[in-house]
């Protein structure tokens, strides 16, 4: 019924002429399912754990997870559901006072041992609320958890999985850079010496000449770190090409070698991590970091990604709604990013607006 009510309700926003009818239908029964399994604190349960080799490893099982939290809720956010507006208002209304609650004094949102990932996804779900729906209360919160991310970057200009960590690598960087941009986006400050330096950590980890790289790396593709030594991946490279973005910067040679190499790796890529593995975590944050960097590029080249990933997402989208991520935190990590893909085009959110 719901699924119903939200396509009648939005029938026509901005972008939505490059969604398929059948993609808004699946972004439509995601997200109600993604309702279905809010739990009545407004958090979404999902494993707490981190990245191990190309497993993941739990330490916290089912649990009110901040980043998946601020994920589902960035879901409807893209759907056009805000407080006080749409069927989904209170869904995000809870989900809003639930990472409120979980700030701790220093700034740092985590709860059950999330750690810089999840404060990253948190501080950008924060900043789009206030864009989109104007809270008192959440501004100071955004400029403390900016603070920490600020504070936490190190002298290479990346950031690790802790704050205040010397080590850094590419993926947790992306997340924090799209936090600032979200947050300088509504006017809180953000010093723009830690922009510069991300920028320099995203060119630094550009492979640019086959006989410097000791890995093997495709030119054109970005490492996980700055490291010869360090390996690169379409996932990662995604993300190198959205920080870029993200710091303002929206062609130049890196980004565009980096465009040709998602287009040539996307539809391997999709074979192995998203069909062959079920919605493994590389396929997840992959393609939340591709479909932005596609939305930036626009015209025929965002429509053929489009179309391959929404492809692909039907073909994994299960029975109920929601979608599989069987090395991860879990289906509904798996399903708000899907709802994410799948809605960016239509720019409800702030931060995915051309």
């Amino acid at each position: 019924m719901i699924c119903a009510l939200f396509l009648a309700a939005f029938p026509s926003p901005q972008g939505a002429s490059e969604i398929s009818r059948p993609g808004l239908a699946a972004a439509a029964r995601g997200l109600e399912w993604l309702a279905s399994q809010q739990l009545p604190d407004g958090s979404w349960a999902a494993d707490v754990g981190f990245k191990l080799e190309e497993g993941y490893r739990v330490w916290n099982p089912g649990a009110g997870h901040v980043g998946v939290t601020a994920l589902a809720g960035m879901a409807f956010l893209a759907g056009g559901h805000v407080p006080g507006r749409g069927p989904y208002a209170d869904v995000v209304e809870r989900a809003t006072n639930w990472i409120l609650g979980q700030v701790r004094d220093d700034g740092y949102i985590t709860a059950n041992e999330t750690r810089m990932y999840s404060h990253a996804f948190a501080t950008l779900f924060l900043a789009e609320i206030h864009g989109m729906d104007p809270r008192e209360e959440v501004r100071p919160v955004l400029q403390k958890a900016v603070d920490l991310i600020v504070a936490g970057q190190n002298a290479q200009g990346g950031w690790r999985y802790q704050p205040h960590v010397a080590d850094s690598d590419m993926s947790v960087a992306a997340c924090q850079v799209m936090a600032l941009r979200a947050a300088r986006n509504i006017g809180v400050q953000v010093p723009m010496g830690t922009v510069d330096a991300a920028i320099r950590y995203v060119r630094d980890s550009a492979v640019r000449d086959s006989n410097l790289d000791r890995r093997g790396n495709t030119v054109g593709t970005f490492r996980y770190q700055p490291d010869p030594f360090a390996r690169s991946s379409f996932a990662l490279t995604a993300a190198g090409i959205t920080i870029l973005h993200n710091s303002g910067l929206y062609a130049d040679e890196d980004i565009d070698k980096g465009m040709e190499v998602l287009e040539e790796d996307h539809e391997g890529f999709d074979a192995r991590f998203g069909i062959r593995s079920r919605g493994h975590y590389y396929f997840w944050y992959g393609h939340y970091y591709a479909v932005q960097a596609f939305h930036m590029a626009g015209g025929a080249r965002f429509r053929d990604y489009l179309k391959k990933v929404e492809t692909t997402l039907l073909a994994l989208q299960f029975d109920d709604g929601s979608w599989p991520n069987e090395v991860g935190p879990g289906r509904a990590y798996g399903t708000a990013t899907a709802c994410l893909i799948l809605q960016i085009p239509m720019e409800y959110l702030p931060i995915f607006q051309r």
